[in-house]
């Protein structure tokens, strides 16, 4: 089982990101399950979104204590947080920053998911962005199944601008 956690801020799309990673690989006959850990439910607060994926049914409901990726979508967080606690050792953590973030695992991504998700979409929430990044980062959900779960979720011309930011996340994650 891989264990998924999501830092974020409220407002900007953790939980979400958590979802829609969960309908995505549930597209390609995994199992999957996610959830959110709030503490104070307000705009800017630390957010936690925890995502199971399987090949099996999961049957395992509690919080994600050791996860095998970790996603950060506010690198202020980093410094706020202890966002690599319990990571396992040769874990992933992939980083919304302009530059390589400082971070302490073997495999560590990044891409400035906000300027691309104000070019897109007009507004920095950068949870479906993070998720083209995710694609590219660990191999474990095609973009394709990424874009097919934002199309699910939003509709017209804003499926297509998510999928958009997707896309373009996914292409600069370096």
């Amino acid at each position: 089982m891989l264990n998924v956690v999501f830092h974020g801020r409220g407002g900007q799309g953790a939980v979400t990101a958590a979802e829609l990673l969960a309908v995505a690989v549930s597209f390609e006959g995994k199992f999957s399950q996610a959830f959110p850990l709030f503490g104070v439910e307000r705009r800017g607060a630390p957010v936690t979104a925890f995502c199971r994926i399987d090949s099996k049914p999961i049957r395992v409901h509690q919080q994600i204590y050791e996860p095998d990726i970790v996603v950060v979508l506010d690198k202020t967080l980093i410094e706020a947080v202890d966002v690599l606690k319990g990571l396992r050792e040769g874990g992933t953590v992939i980083v919304n920053s302009k530059e390589k973030p400082n971070v302490k695992a073997k495999n560590v991504y990044f891409v400035d998911a906000t300027e691309i998700a104000l070019k897109h979409i007009g507004s920095p929430i950068i949870n479906t962005a993070m998720l083209g990044a995710f694609s590219k980062a660990t191999k474990l959900v095609k973009l394709d199944s990424i874009k097919k779960a934002v199309g699910e979720h939003f509709t017209g011309e804003m499926a297509e601008k998510n999928k958009a930011a997707v896309e373009e996340c996914y292409n600069l994650l370096r």
